[in-house]
C-alpha cells in the first residue's frame, strides 16, 4: 500500500502553515495601500500634465518639479508593489513546499526555512520602499513659502 500521511501529521502541517497564511493576510493588505497611493500618484500626474502646457514661469518650473516628483513615486511604489507580490509568492512556496515535505516524507526543513526568509526580505525591501515613498509624499505636499507669507 502507498504511503499516507496520517490525519494527525496533516493536522500538524495546517497549524505550521497558519503563520504564513497571516503573513499573506498582511501582504495583501499592504498591496491594498500601495494599489491606492498609485492610483493618486497616477490622478494627480494627470491633473498637473492638463494644466503643464498652460502655465509660465514660476508655476511651470513647479508644475515640471512635481511631475519629476510623481514619476519617482510611481517608480517607488511600482517597486514596493513589485517585492510585496514577490513575497506573497515565496510566501505561497512555503505553504506548498511544507505540505509537499510532509506528503512526499522529505526532510527538506532548510529550503523551507531559506524560502521563508526570503519572503521575509522581500517583505522588508517592499515596506522599505513604501516608506521612501511616504517620504517623497511629503516634499510635494509642503505648504510654499510664497503662501505662508
Amino acid at each position: 500500500m502507498d504511503y499516507s500521511p496520517e490525519v494527525l501529521t496533516i493536522a500538524q502541517t495546517i497549524q505550521l502553515s497558519l503563520s504564513p497564511v497571516f503573513m499573506l493576510a498582511g501582504i495583501g493588505a499592504l498591496l491594498n495601500v500601495l494599489a491606492g497611493r498609485l492610483s493618486r500618484v497616477i490622478d494627480r500626474a494627470r491633473t498637473i500634465e492638463a494644466l503643464f502646457p498652460n502655465t509660465t514661469g514660476p508655476d511651470r518650473a513647479r508644475h515640471a518639479w512635481e511631475l519629476r516628483l510623481l514619476d519617482r513615486r510611481m517608480t517607488i511604489i511600482n517597486r514596493a508593489l513589485f517585492l510585496a507580490v514577490s513575497s506573497a509568492v515565496m510566501t505561497c512556496a512555503v505553504v506548498a513546499t511544507l505540505f509537499v515535505a510532509v506528503l512526499a516524507s522529505l526532510h527538506i526543513g532548510q529550503l523551507v526555512a531559506i524560502a521563508f526568509i526570503l519572503a521575509m526580505v522581500l517583505l522588508i525591501a517592499s515596506l522599505a520602499c513604501f516608506m521612501i515613498e511616504v517620504s517623497k509624499s511629503m516634499q510635494a505636499n509642503r505648504v510654499r513659502e510664497e503662501l505662508m507669507r
